[in-house]
């Protein structure tokens, strides 16, 4: 039974992902790479930017997922929010980015909403309202892309069975001694809830220090951050640049491990301390405007990408175009192996890490899941940039640049943490009694597994697969240098194009970025659906 786990985690966790840190650590060690890294002048004030946006986008997704948790557990809301996440979880990091754009750009929806009469502007303004020199615009779009992620991550440990009947338990326990329902969620429910959100929340802050897409589109440009410059540079046909490159990759990488540490230490010191220091002032107030202004956002997201991709001509200041148009959807359309690539790369590596993640839970012991989880969280928590530099170096020494074997594996990599993560709690909250059960009437394993275990787990399984699939579309990075640019997807398209002047094209191609994750979460939720049993009507007496 051993040799099957080991098998499983050479495939995908052990050769690729250690094979491309070894190649990205021999690279970011380069010891003159280094000091032109720090001789750069832009190098120190990109990464004061990549800290400041990073720990002040995390700050305030911990705060607001805090709020809204809180909130729904007390109120009993949780299983009604969850069925709005998935549709917040496929939206794309770069449909979300260029959305924002739309309304915050100088002649976006925003300025148009109150031109001339109220802002007497007939013309844009010359303002900062994106890319920014203060990074505001990427910390909006970093805050209200990730609090959906964090609260679906902590929803589901709130939905497990045996959790959930605990600590509503504890909870009523709390309330019955005196304590306020704030006060009770603050010191009963929350410090145990907290901790298991470690690894998703360190995900969160090693994706606002090291996002690329997103301060493409919308983050600052002078300076930009460090992540910016490590990609530009990489991307440099000198090789000293694409060294100095890898440097800042590892820069990155050393900066999101200091402040991971900080944050661990941080949050254990807190749980020592919970009993006395657990305040409910944090928990407080009105956390439904805080989801309401969230959804609000989403929404008009949603409608500045659809009236985008249809529109023409559109003077500023008026509200509507002066010309709707399908030309932008047209080309979209003719660009259908653009679209098929997308579909396949995602299809793909969304189901070969779910057959990977069923096959791990299922044969691997669980005292080789707990030592060996933070191997497979990496991809979470290092920077992109640094695992783009191995998975290349990979590519090259397998002989895999520019192929769709290869490009697939680089997906698989980046896709599987969070299947992994997204179907684990699941199998945790499964009764290990049911396959006794089973046993004792003489079934097999695979009776077992084909008749009562994988239909009840077919929902987490369906939404694992969903989430693959969704993260697989985001991917920015990996299919640009692993594909070596014989590879088009919907996401390189949106990126490109929302450094240029086509307003309708980059916006069809960001709509449709976020309609296939839409489409794949709506397959989910069908594939999922419980089962349909006939009712039985009232009998008749016939006799």
């Amino acid at each position: 039974m051993s040799f099957l786990p080991a098998f499983l985690l050479a495939l995908i966790a052990a050769v690729p992902m250690g094979w491309a840190l070894w190649s990205a650590a021999s690279q970011a060690l380069d010891v003159s790479a280094w000091q032109a890294l720090w001789a750069d002048p832009q190098t120190l004030r990109a990464w004061g930017m990549t800290l400041w946006t990073g720990l002040a986008s995390t700050l305030l997704v911990w705060w607001t997922v805090a709020r809204l948790l809180a909130h729904g557990f007390i109120r009993q809301q949780l299983a009604r929010w969850l069925t709005h996440v998935p549709a917040l979880l496929a939206t794309p990091h770069a449909a979300m980015a260029i959305g924002l754009v739309l309304w915050l750009s100088p002649s976006g929806w925003a300025l148009r909403l109150v031109s001339p009469g109220l802002s007497g502007f007939d013309a844009p303004p010359p303002w900062l309202t994106t890319q920014d020199p203060w990074g505001l615009g990427l910390i909006l779009a970093l805050w209200l892309k990730e609090v959906p992620f964090l609260l679906w991550v902590a929803a589901t440990q709130l939905q497990r069975e045996d959790l959930r009947r605990r600590w509503q338990a504890e909870f009523a326990l709390a309330q019955t001694l005196g304590h306020t329902p704030a006060t009770a969620f603050a010191q009963v429910v929350w410090p145990q809830l907290a901790p298991r959100l470690r690894w998703p929340l360190l995900a969160v802050l090693a994706y606002g220090l090291t996002v690329v897409d997103m301060a493409l589109i919308i983050g600052p440009a002078t300076p930009p951050t460090l992540a910016v410059l490590a990609w530009q540079w990489l991307g440099d046909a000198d090789a000293a640049m694409q060294a100095q490159g890898a440097a800042a990759a590892g820069c990155l990488t050393v900066s999101v491990a200091i402040l991971a540490a900080v944050t661990v230490m941080v949050l254990r010191a807190w749980a020592r301390l919970r009993r006395s220091t657990s305040s409910p002032l944090l928990f407080q107030g009105q956390a439904p405007w805080v989801g309401l202004a969230i959804g609000g956002a989403y929404l008009a997201v949603w409608w500045a990408l659809a009236v985008g991709s249809v529109s023409g001509v559109w003077p500023f200041p008026q509200l509507w175009p002066s010309l709707w148009t399908g030309d932008a959807w047209a080309q979209v359309i003719a660009s259908a192996p653009t679209v098929w690539t997308t579909l396949g790369l995602a299809a793909a590596s969304a189901s070969v890490c779910l057959v990977w993640s069923v096959a791990w839970l299922e044969l691997t012991p669980r005292r080789w899941q707990q030592a060996l989880r933070p191997w497979w969280l990496l991809p979470l928590v290092l920077p992109s940039v640094l695992w783009v530099v191995g998975l290349y170096s990979v590519a090259l020494q397998w002989r895999l640049e520019g192929q769709w074997l290869g490009l697939l594996l680089a997906h698989a990599v980046m896709v599987l943490p969070y299947v992994l993560l997204a179907l684990e709690p699941a199998y945790l909250a499964v009764d290990p009694r049911q396959s006794a059960v089973v046993a004792s009437l003489g079934q097999g394993r695979w009776t077992d597994l084909l008749r009562i275990k994988w239909p009840l787990l077919k929902r987490a399984n369906a939404s694992a697969w969903a989430v693959g699939f969704a993260v697989s579309v985001a991917q920015y990075l990996p299919t640009l240098y692993v594909g070596a640019g014989r590879f088009a997807t919907v996401t390189t398209e949106a990126v490109t194009l929302a450094s240029g002047a086509q307003r309708s094209l980059m916006s069809a191609y960001a709509a449709l970025q976020m309609l296939l994750p839409v489409l794949a979460f709506a397959l989910a939720a069908y594939l999922g659906r419980p089962r349909q049993f006939e009712k039985i009507g009232s009998m008749k007496d016939n006799t």
